[in-house]
């Protein structure tokens, strides 16, 4: 898959509508009562980024940007406003933030990960474009170094150490995040009429797996 690890201006996407969808199969029986299955186990985020143009200058900015990755050919980074830290989105990212794995004396990589809980159950979202420079570790609440005690693959959302870490060691990261996505479109439809006039053009965004 073509992916561009730029991220798409994120004045733009401030103010653009979208989030989670899944895919659930219902099935109502004879008896009234349902069957539900799904064949994701992942969500997949979708947005409008059309709603967001503000100006001709940013309209102008979207069409460069749509240009340059080719349509939908090539992937790129998305700031999702409402979703784009480890931790609450009024809070400073801390080390402690999530929980990414346990050392096993194997182990010297670990995928970062965001889990979402609701009562008793959580969804364990991965995260695999993390945003240079914001990403912090800890092992059992001891803070460590990047580029130091351990290295991030901001191309993948991995967490690298040197050596495979202890056995029950607890491994925990903060971090910001990007969401993989491309345009779900082959064409940018607008006007300066139609723009001045309020209608501003549709531009659909959707996540792709990594």
């Amino acid at each position: 898959m073509g992916f561009h690890e730029i991220r798409f201006p994120a004045s733009l996407s401030f103010g653009s509508i979208g989030g989670p969808e899944r895919h659930t199969d219902v099935v109502t029986l004879a008896n009234g009562f349902e069957e539900r299955n799904t064949p994701w186990k992942h969500s997949r985020r979708r947005y409008d980024a059309g709603v967001a143009m503000r100006s001709l200058d940013d309209i102008e900015t979207l069409i460069a940007f749509f240009e340059a990755r080719q349509g939908q050919m090539y992937g790129f980074r998305w700031k999702d406003w409402t979703d784009y830290k480890s931790g609450a989105a009024r809070l400073d990212v801390t080390p402690e933030d999530q929980i990414i794995g346990f050392g096993d004396d194997v182990t010297d990589r670990f995928p970062l990960v965001k889990t979402y809980r609701s009562g008793e159950n959580t969804y364990l979202r991965p995260i695999t474009k993390p945003v240079a420079g914001t990403v912090k570790v800890a092992l059992d609440e001891a803070e460590q170094r990047e580029g130091v005690n351990f290295e991030i693959d901001t191309t993948t959302g991995m967490v690298i150490f040197p050596h495979p870490i202890d056995t029950g060691v607890r491994i925990t990261a903060g971090f910001e995040f990007d969401v993989p996505v491309r345009f779900d479109i082959d064409r940018i439809h607008t006007s300066l009429a139609s723009f001045q006039a309020g209608d501003v053009p549709n531009v659909p965004i959707v996540e792709v797996r990594v």
